[in-house]
């Protein structure tokens, strides 16, 4: 008999927390969740005030007779799943189904798997939050109450099979809004003119950018103009007026947040949010390192707070220090976001002197990249700031102003660990002036008048779609990764170069939903549920009367949704393809695969098509068409029309005009071929 039994969720967290723990302790694992809705109804008695119908889920059968085996034999339970909301719903069913006295059964939480930190949690033992629990069961019945309603609306009117989400459905309207911007962007034309300078006394050149006129700045747009000013300043001297000259600091980014780390580990690693999730979660559980045995190296990972601990502050100054000197170090305090719940401490590594060099080789690739992304940015955070000398020249042709900025880097600060990464282009760091005096004249070696046109918005990609996401409220640190590998597993948008597209399914299921549940499947209502769900898990409101107070309305406009839709059909788009078995013109459909042809005669007429997509650019190797396929992890290549016929070519690059073939090219190994095959599609 045990004095002690701790479940957790997963084997590798209990192989980390048993060594800090002596005595006649077992740890054991519950394998995540233990129960659920039920898969086949949505299991949610709406008669008796939403009452969740919680089913044990299938196959687990064994496991829990094995820990109300283990909970008999033991004096006390610790429920030490993770200290969050999903992690207390996880503690509160394990003490339904053990059945066990409420006195013999305990909850214990750790922010880091640290031989202190589960020391002090299993001091300071607690009950159950039910505040959180009932957080986690708002947000669980109320995205299947939405589901379960409002997809069978999409069954019959798009596809069997389409689910709708509170959540997702959101994220994809704001894919679908950004590709509408796109398409209606209008390029406007503008100018830029350019001026090569030269400091007679140095013979340094310097470039310098039209601003405008005396002293006002003027827009360019049309050719016209610029060639007015080019022909008033073509004789011109080119005279210093303004010589600034001061310094500049740039301060590093904070540790990091759930969001924060997606978005930077897809940036430089290019990662997806699922992988970095999980790589992450690994991080936090343990990973077993020579004489050490499992160590958890970082925080917890689903976490909206910048803030840490003193002890880690102290860590990180003797680190810094040591390393890279004094003049590095600078203590930092960041400002969490009002809506933060700030329940944990940014993501820091647990251990400041394991650096991800000297385990490098207990881990697996991705393991170290990601471990080092972490560690070094939070060291970065409490480092000094790079400092800039800087100077801003203005300079008069005529009456017209050029200006030109410089600045060098004489003190690299953090960077010399870390610098954040941006969704935008990087703007190339400005050379230093040479030393310019004001009145001075400076010789002019060349004008180079540029056109452009402006351009449209850029389509997200999972890291900015998940600061979008974060910056308007719509969802939680665990929400994240979740919400945007559904839409991409349910083909409402694809990824293409990291950019995200909608497909042609989820531009119709957005405008279906859009259109019939817009007081619903909009960014307010979704950000506003959140606060609701933090309302909850702060005990200021009751999660079952929040459900009441949105089911009432929503019933009656799916009902009015149903009726109004009960004589409309949504066509077929008719394609240009005659169908070769009874010559109607095929139609577009919507299979398991994505997009394809079928005949519109079904039942009498059978046949169906895959859609292939070719490009403009001959065969490299004979000339033929080249198709563009997926494979079957939706990543394109490119393939001869003649494969496997009379032509081997295939390629993950697109070819480009002239290209003339490499059989050595790594681009051309390797592909991942999904078989090409007409879809036989059940249809209603």
């Amino acid at each position: 008999m045990s004095d002690k039994l701790i479940i957790v969720e997963s084997p590798a967290k209990a192989n980390t927390i048993k060594k800090f723990l002596g005595g006649n302790t077992k740890v054991v694992a519950s394998m995540g969740h233990i129960r659920d809705l039920p898969k086949s109804k949505m299991g949610i008695d709406i008669e008796h005030d939403f009452e969740p119908q919680y089913i044990n889920i299938r196959g687990k059968g064994e496991l829990i007779k094995t820990l109300k085996k283990d909970a008999k034999k033991a004096k006390k339970v610790y429920l030490a799943t993770d200290p969050d909301r999903e992690g207390e719903a996880i503690a509160w069913h394990l003490s339904k189904i053990l059945e066990e006295d409420k006195e013999k059964i305990t909850r214990v939480t750790f922010n880091e798997i640290t031989k202190n930190a589960v020391q002090k949690a299993m001091k300071n033992s607690r009950d159950i939050d039910v505040n959180l629990v009932d957080a986690q069961q708002a947000r669980r019945v109320l995205d299947r109450i939405v589901g379960y309603k409002i997809s069978p609306v999409l069954w019959k009117k798009v596809k069997r099979g389409l689910s709708a989400g509170r959540v997702q459905s959101v994220a994809v309207k704001l894919i679908v809004e950004r590709e509408e911007e796109i398409e209606k962007f209008i390029p406007e034309e503008y100018w830029n003119i350019y001026v090569e300078l030269k400091d007679k006394e140095s013979k340094k050149q310097f470039e310098a950018k039209f601003f405008g006129k005396d002293g006002k700045k003027i827009e360019l747009h049309k050719k016209q103009e610029v060639d007015e000013i080019l022909s008033k300043i073509e004789n011109a001297k080119f005279i210093v007026t303004e010589v600034k000259q001061g310094e500049k600091k740039r301060t590093p980014a904070p540790p990091f947040t759930t969001s924060t780390m997606q978005q930077e580990a897809s940036r430089k690693l290019n990662f997806t949010l699922k992988k970095t999730m999980s790589i992450a979660q690994n991080l936090y559980e343990g990973i077993k390192l020579p004489e050490k045995g499992f160590i958890g190296l970082i925080t917890y990972m689903r976490t909206d707070s910048t803030r840490i601990s003193e002890e880690a502050r102290n860590l990180a100054k003797e680190v810094i220090c040591k390393n890279f000197g004094d003049e590095y170090y600078e203590n930092r305090y960041y400002k969490t976001n009002k809506d933060a719940q700030d329940a944990h401490e940014a993501i820091r590594p647990t251990y400041i002197d394991i650096d991800p060099e000297s385990i490098k080789e207990s881990l697996t690739k991705d393991q170290y990249k990601l471990y080092k992304l972490i560690y070094n940015r939070f060291l970065a955070s409490q480092m000094s700031p790079a400092k800039y000398d800087t100077m801003a020249v203005t300079i008069k042709a005529d009456n017209y102003d050029f200006k030109a900025n410089g600045q060098n880097l004489k003190f690299k600060g953090f960077m010399t660990l870390y610098v954040e990464g941006k969704d935008e282009k990087e703007i190339e760091e400005a050379e230093m002036l040479p030393s310019l005096k004001e009145n001075q004249e400076v010789k002019k070696v060349k004008i180079d008048p540029k056109q452009s046109f402006t351009e449209p918005p850029p389509r997200y990609t999972e890291a900015s779609l998940v600061k979008a996401l974060e910056e308007k409220g719509i969802g939680r640190p665990s929400t994240y990764s979740p919400t945007i590998t559904t839409i991409l597993e349910r083909r409402y948008i694809e990824k293409l170069q990291k950019q995200l597209h909608p497909t042609e399914l989820g531009k119709i299921v957005n405008k279906l939903l859009v259109e019939n549940f817009g007081d619903v499947i909009n960014v307010q209502f979704t950000a506003k549920i959140e606060n609701e769900f933090d309302s909850i898990a702060e005990g200021k409101e009751e999660w079952k009367k929040m459900i009441r107070e949105f089911y009432t309305p929503f019933e009656k406009e799916v009902e009015k949704v149903e009726k109004e839709l009960e004589h409309v059909k949504i066509e077929d788009e008719v394609s240009d393809v005659k169908c070769d078995k009874c010559g109607r013109m095929m139609v577009y459909k919507y299979g398991k695969y994505g997009k394809f042809l079928a005949c519109p005669g079904y039942p009498e007429c059978k046949n169906t098509k895959p859609i292939v997509e070719t490009i403009d650019v001959p065969c490299p190797k004979c000339g033929a068409k080249v198709q563009v396929r997926k494979t079957k992890r939706r990543r394109n290549y490119y393939i001869c029309e003649n494969n496997p016929k009379s032509c081997d070519y295939i390629s993950w690059n697109k070819p480009k005009p002239g290209e003339k073939w490499n059989p050595d090219d790594e681009a051309t190994k390797n592909v991942e071929i999904k078989p090409k095959r007409t879809k036989k599609v059940k249809k209603s």
